[in-house]
């Protein structure tokens, strides 16, 4: 995700969108702070958006997520103009498309956005070929190029070998892979997806939202993803913005919408999610109470964990890389013996299971009961940064307190 000022490629701000007659009426004094309903009984009008500040980074998986009615799919349609707000402005890449006349519309929407929406709207005269390069055709390409990307895409997708086939001989997700190619065809830099994966099986459906990960992590687009599915959103989202009745009432990371939801109707929402799905091994590790240092003899090795109390050290080297485990019982033998020891010799380290610190606690359910010690969190260079106790795990989704004695 990016995190520079100037990685903001969208800016909304103060963002309307009134339906009914005269809806400037709407924002009288005294009148626009008023609720929804209140605003309907007075004037008649619906408040689709009301007052929406948001912005989007280049390379952000967003997502809109709400109830029906919340205003999301509104939002996103806005987003191109295809539904034209009532007051504020939308900048894109610095230009604000609600100052856009049509032509420049057209022009901007062309080379800005890629499209998949809940129907495929796939041609079924038109093979799956023909469907992908559709858009290019329509811009112009020449068949040649046209085709050439098309084929590539679809390959991306996983589609490649179906190039010849019509859209009737597909299964719904494989339907849904087309409309996507189609919207990547174009290689635009903002993807708009409003509940692409909604009418599809929970099985074909959980393994889209699994190929979109992966090819997100490929191509690093910027996606504003609509749905009103919470584990889609804490699967997908880089941020989530919550609306309800027009209005956002949250923002934040995965993470900041399960652990501190903004008010009861954001704790509705997530009061079934799981915090496994979401907290990862870097927002439950502690401080490692023993650092053994490879250089060090047996002999300091051992009083040092015998101060702190405890039954092992985790050993590293003149970089803070991580080598492994090792035990007082072990240091104790080392001392017993015969041989005396200057170093800890790497036949005494024990090597154990690594996580890094974006690692989700539901994987380390898998990890736990294999590792003898509490799992060490390491960097992308191996350097120590934590440990994570089997008590860390259990208390991260069940609140119990507990402790660890090694």
């Amino acid at each position: 995700m990016a995190d520079k000022p100037n990685d903001v490629q969208i800016i909304i701000k103060n963002l309307w969108k009134v339906y009914g007659k005269d809806p400037k009426r709407v924002f009288q004094k005294g009148l626009q702070d008023k609720t929804k309903e209140e605003i309907q009984n007075e004037t008649g009008c619906v408040v689709g958006m009301r007052d929406i500040n948001l912005e989007i980074r280049k390379g952000e998986f967003y997502i809109l997520m709400g109830l029906s009615g919340s205003g999301k799919s509104t939002l996103i349609r806005a987003l191109i103009r295809l539904i034209k707000s009532t007051k504020g402005s939308i900048t894109i890449n610095g230009d604000d498309i609600t100052r856009m006349n049509a032509d420049q519309l057209m022009k901007f929407r062309r080379k800005t956005f890629g499209m998949v929406f809940q129907h495929y709207g796939l041609l079924p005269h038109l093979t799956v070929l023909d469907n992908a390069a559709y858009g290019l055709k329509v811009r112009g390409v020449s068949k040649e190029v046209r085709y050439a990307k098309a084929r590539e895409v679809l390959e991306t997708v996983g589609l490649k070998g179906w190039e010849d086939y019509y859209p009737t001989n597909l299964s719904g997700g494989m339907q849904q892979r087309v409309g996507l190619a189609r919207a990547l065809a174009n290689d635009p830099e903002i993807l708009l997806m409003d509940e692409p994966f909604s009418g599809l099986d929970p099985l074909i459906r959980r393994q889209m939202q699994d190929e979109l990960v992966e090819l997100q992590s490929k191509l690093q687009k910027t996606i504003i993803f609509v749905t009103h599915d919470l584990h889609e959103a804490l699967k997908l989202g880089d941020q989530i913005a919550i609306m309800r009745n027009g209005e956002v009432v949250q923002v934040g990371t995965p993470e900041d919408i399960v652990t501190q939801p903004a008010d009861d109707y954001v704790q509705e929402f997530v009061q079934d999610a799981s915090p496994a799905k979401v907290l990862t091994a870097g927002s439950i590790m502690s401080e490692v109470p023993v650092i053994t240092y490879v250089w060090e003899g047996p002999k300091t090795a051992l009083t040092l964990m015998r101060r702190e109390k405890k039954k092992i050290g985790y050993v590293v080297d003149q970089k803070q890389r991580f080598l492994g485990v090792i035990t007082a019982k072990e240091l104790e033998r080392l001392l017993s013996g015969e041989e005396r020891f200057k170093t800890i010799p790497t036949s005494s380290i024990e090597v154990v299971d690594t996580v890094t610190e974006d690692v989700l606690i539901e994987d380390l359910f898998s990890i736990a009961p294999k590792n003898p010690y509490p799992i060490p969190v390491v960097d992308e260079k191996n350097k120590l940064l934590g440990r994570i106790t089997n008590d860390h795990i259990f208390e991260s989704i069940s609140n119990n307190e507990g402790g660890s004695d090694v």
